[in-house]
């Protein structure tokens, strides 16, 4: 892999699995305040047509942000990031699911600044659409 300064367009970043639990939801519920019960109750998330408990979609962005963080080795470099959701990132207990997330360098402005390109899946199918961040490489 090239410095970040020498990125090009077309440089794919390390592609990265994470695997997300339920406990993974608690703990993100008590840091964001986000305490909706279809992010840890199969019930709850049952009883309004889900097909069980959901990712937070917030929670799902971070994740899938860690990919530029890393590779960037800074996550103040990422001065914008936006996605649209597709699907809900289902997290069944007690296994839990993969997001799976890789990302390509798709432009590079004169500025130094590249746009990421990021595709984020679960069970081959993508769960996040448009999904760009703008890195500040110098």
């Amino acid at each position: 892999m090239t410095a970040l300064s020498d990125a090009q367009a077309g440089e794919a970043l390390p592609a990265q699995s994470f695997r997300v639990h339920r406990a993974d939801l608690v703990r993100y519920a008590g840091a964001s305040g986000d305490f909706n019960p279809i992010h840890w109750n199969e019930r709850a998330a049952t009883s309004v047509g889900l097909p069980n408990v959901i990712a937070h979609g917030m929670y799902t962005m971070a994740v899938v942000a860690r990919v530029v963080t890393d590779w960037a080795g800074d996550p103040g470099a990422v001065v914008e990031y936006g996605v649209r959701f597709t699907r809900p990132v289902v997290v069944p207990d007690p296994e839990g699911v993969l997001l799976e997330v890789a990302g390509t360098v798709a432009a590079k402005d004169d500025d130094g600044t590249v746009r990421v390109d990021l595709t984020a899946t679960v069970d081959g199918q993508t769960v996040l659409a448009k999904a760009r961040a703008a890195v500040r490489t110098g």
